[in-house]
């Protein structure tokens, strides 16, 4: 479904419009190439090779806490057309920025999507997104633009999909089965479903 803003149709976005992306929590994320074309490797024998632009990806990853300090990153993987990985805000200044301190999203009732679950709030509760450089789009915004620009350089034509799988991860069992997942993804590549012949 498309809908218009500022006169020109785009696609509603995934995100949870009552959640607040700025807020202290783990977050599992999948960001694709541009019709999951394989820029990044293989996998031979259940292990990812990655080429230059696999290693870029890698580089770009590892330096987000950089450009974010309140970032910390957990489990990921390059996979040849996509990546998976789990980032955890954790704002130390959470009186300052009114945030409310979680290590996981804590749902009283929860509703789930392909992309992502929802996590309720409580009755009341206004949509706040919170200063739009310290949450999970300008995160992933960054690395991507940071990897596009460092992969054109090899390669004019790397792409992103325009759009990015977030998942809130609401306890530590959801969070251990992402992690095993993450880990676990080069070995099972000829079942995924981002796998293209």
């Amino acid at each position: 479904m498309t809908e218009k803003f500022q006169n020109k149709y785009r696609i509603p976005s995934a995100r949870a419009s009552w959640w607040d992306y700025g807020a202290n929590a783990a977050y599992f994320i999948t960001i694709c190439t541009d019709q999951r074309k394989h820029y990044f490797g293989k996998i031979i024998n259940g292990e990812m090779h990655l080429s230059a632009l696999g290693k870029i990806a890698q580089q770009c990853w590892n330096e987000i806490p950089q450009h974010f300090p309140f970032v910390i990153l957990d489990e990921f993987v390059v996979m040849p057309n996509h990546i998976h990985g789990i980032i955890i805000i954790d704002k130390m200044d959470i009186d300052t920025l009114g945030v409310q301190t979680q290590n996981f999203a804590s749902p009283d009732d929860m509703e789930s999507k392909e992309t992502q679950d929802f996590v309720s709030l409580p009755d009341g509760a206004k949509n706040t997104f919170g200063p739009q450089s310290q949450n999970l789009p300008s995160i992933i915004r960054g690395f991507k633009i940071g990897v596009t620009k460092l992969a054109r350089t090899q390669n004019p034509n790397f792409a992103w999909q325009p759009r990015y799988h977030d998942h809130i991860i609401r306890d530590q069992k959801a969070y251990e089965n992402i992690s095993n997942y993450i880990r676990n993804n080069p070995s099972n590549w000829e079942k995924d479903k981002f796998h293209l012949l």
